[in-house]
C-alpha cells in the first residue's frame, strides 16, 4: 500500500493538503498566464534607482508575484542578472531568516547584492564583491508580511510558519519561472543564513518531491548552501553556550544554567526559565554585537536586527569601510517613496513603515521543528552535494554549533581537516565529507559576506563550480 501521506520536511501533508497546494499552484500558474507573464517581465524592469549615481551593465528586475489568489497574499522579488553573459550563468535564490526578515535588508543591501547603500541613506554604491558576477540572483522576501510582501488577509500574518513559508515560497518559484521562462531548467541553486537553515533545507526538499511527483522540470535543483543556519536545536544551543563561554563572554555559572535550562528547549518557543537565562547571558554579554563579537557596535538607536527572535540585542551591520550601521541606512533608503516607486511597490499594498525584520511575523511564529538533520540526510540520499559555512566570531549561531550538527549526521570523511587560501593567506579551514562540504570563514562573522565579502565571493564561486576551496600553491625556486 502506498504510504497516504505526504511527507514535507519535518512535517506531513496530508494527500488532501497536498493536491489543495497542487491545485492552488496551478490556478496560481494559469492566472498569471493570462495576465501574460511574459509582459509582467517587461513591466518589472528597474530601469534605474534613486541614489544611483552609476550606471550598470545587467538588467534588474523586481516586483509581486500572488501565491495564493484566494488570501491574496504575493511574495515580493528582486531579481539581479548577471553582470557578464546572464544565458550562461546559473540561478541562484537567496532568502534570510529572522525568521521575518528581509532578503532586500540583509541579502541584497548589506551583502551579496550589488547596491549597498552609504550612510546617508539616500546614495547607492557598487558592491564589487556582489554575487552577481557569477550568478543571476533572485532575491525574496518571505513568507507574506515581510518586507514588502503582503498578504490581503490580515490573519495570514498571525499564523506564518515553516511549512507555510515552504508551501508558499515553492508556489512562488513556480509562478516566478512562468514570468522569466527563459531560466526554466537552468541549474538553480539556493542560499541563506541564520534562521534560513530552515526556509533553505525545506524548500529544497519540497522541490526535489514536487518534481517526483509531477516529472516537472522547470526547477533544475543542483544544490543549497547555507551559513550560520539554525539546523538542530540541541545542538545549536550546546555549540552557542560552549562558545560564549570559551570566548570569555559568559561567567562560568551562566554556562551551567543556560547547559541545564536551555539545551533542549526549541530556539524559537522557549521556557520562561531558558529566556529569563539568556536575558543574564546577554546582559554579561554586554554591549556588542553578537553577531560579530571582535567588531564595534552601532551606536545608533536600531529598531530591528538580523537575528533569531529570543535575543533582541538592537546592534547594527558593515559597508565600503567597516559600518556597523548598515541596517539603519538600509531603514531610511527604503522607506523613501522615491525607492517604492521604481521598485514597482504598490502603494496599496506597501508597508506603513518598512522595516528590516517584522516583529508581527516574528512573535507569531507557528510551527517550527527542532531539526532539519532529517531533511539533509533525504536529501544527501538523493544524490544533492550540500555547502554548509560558518563564520568563526558569530555569537548567534556559532562555528561549534555548526560543527556539533554536521557530526550528528554521521557523514564519513573524503577530505580531512584543512586550511584554504586566499590570496596567499589563511581564509578558514575545510573539511569535505561525502554529501556535504564544510568551510569555515576567518574572521566573518554571522553575516559571512558583509565582514568578509572577498572571501565570500570565492566561497560561492567553489559552490557553484562544486569545487573544492583553494588551497595554498607553492610557488618552485626554479
Amino acid at each position: 500500500m502506498p504510504d497516504p501521506r505526504f511527507p514535507f520536511g519535518s512535517f506531513e501533508f496530508s494527500i488532501a493538503t497536498t493536491l489543495i497546494i497542487f491545485v492552488n499552484l496551478y490556478l496560481g500558474v494559469f492566472a498569471s498566464s493570462l495576465r501574460d507573464p511574459v509582459a509582467q517581465q517587461h513591466l518589472d524592469r528597474v530601469l534605474k534607482l534613486p541614489g544611483q549615481n552609476f550606471d550598470v551593465n545587467f538588467a534588474h528586475y523586481s516586483g509581486y508575484v500572488t501565491v495564493n489568489e484566494k488570501y491574496g497574499r504575493a511574495l515580493f522579488y528582486w531579481f539581479v542578472e548577471a553582470v557578464e553573459d546572464p544565458q550562461s550563468k546559473p540561478l541562484l535564490l537567496r532568502l534570510n531568516g529572522g525568521p521575518g526578515c528581509s532578503s532586500i535588508a540583509y541579502g541584497m543591501a548589506e551583502e551579496i547584492g550589488p547596491f549597498h547603500i552609504k550612510p546617508d541613506g539616500k546614495t547607492l554604491y557598487l558592491n564589487p564583491y556582489s554575487w552577481n558576477q557569477v550568478a543571476n540572483i533572485l532575491f525574496l522576501d518571505s513568507p507574506a508580511g515581510v518586507g514588502y510582501s503582503y498578504s490581503n488577509t490580515s490573519s495570514d500574518l498571525l499564523n506564518n510558519g515553516d511549512k507555510k513559508t515552504a508551501a508558499d515560497s515553492l508556489a512562488f518559484l513556480l509562478n516566478w519561472f512562468e514570468r522569466f521562462p527563459q531560466y526554466k531548467g537552468r541549474d538553480f541553486y539556493i542560499t541563506g543564513e541564520s534562521y534560513a537553515g530552515h526556509y533553505v533545507p525545506q524548500l529544497s526538499q519540497a522541490i526535489v518531491r514536487y518534481n517526483q511527483v509531477t516529472k516537472d522540470e522547470k526547477i533544475n535543483l543542483r544544490s543549497y548552501m547555507v551559513g550560520n543556519a539554525l539546523t538542530d536545536d540541541y545542538h545549536d544551543h550546546l555549540g552557542l553556550f560552549q562558545f560564549m563561554w570559551a570566548a570569555g563572554l559568559i561567567s562560568d555559572q551562566t554556562y551551567k544554567k543556560l547547559n541545564l535550562l536551555c539545551d533542549f528547549e526549541s530556539f524559537i518557543h522557549s521556557s520562561v526559565a531558558c529566556d529569563k537565562m539568556e536575558d543574564i547571558a546577554a546582559k554579561e554579554l554586554g554591549n556588542i554585537d553578537p553577531y560579530s563579537i571582535f567588531t564595534p557596535s552601532c551606536s545608533a538607536n536600531v529598531s530591528q536586527s538580523n537575528l533569531l527572535p529570543k535575543r533582541k540585542h538592537r546592534v547594527g551591520r558593515v559597508s565600503e569601510k567597516y559600518d556597523p550601521c548598515t541596517e539603519t541606512h538600509s531603514t531610511v533608503y527604503f522607506n523613501l517613496p522615491e525607492v517604492q516607486k521604481a521598485l514597482h511597490v504598490s502603494p496599496e499594498f506597501a508597508p506603513a513603515r518598512w522595516e528590516t525584520c517584522s516583529e508581527v511575523v516574528n512573535i507569531n511564529w507557528k510551527d517550527s521543528p527542532r531539526t532539519v538533520l532529517d531533511i539533509y540526510k533525504e536529501l544527501i540520499r538523493s544524490g544533492l552535494h550540500l555547502w554548509v559555512f560558518s563564520g568563526d566570531t558569530d555569537a548567534v549561531i556559532p562555528v561549534t554549533s555548526t560543527r556539533y550538527s554536521i557530526d550528528a549526521l554521521k557523514l564519513p570523511t573524503v577530505k580531512p581537516w584543512g586550511a584554504w587560501y586566499d590570496d596567499g593567506q589563511v581564509g578558514g579551514w575545510t573539511q569535505e565529507y561525502a554529501g556535504l562540504t564544510f568551510v569555515v570563514v576567518r574572521g566573518a562573522g554571522h553575516e559571512v559576506p558583509l565582514h568578509k565579502p572577498k572571501q565570500a565571493l570565492t566561497l560561492v564561486k567553489a559552490f557553484l563550480s562544486g569545487t573544492p576551496m583553494p588551497t595554498l600553491q607553492l610557488v618552485s625556486d626554479s
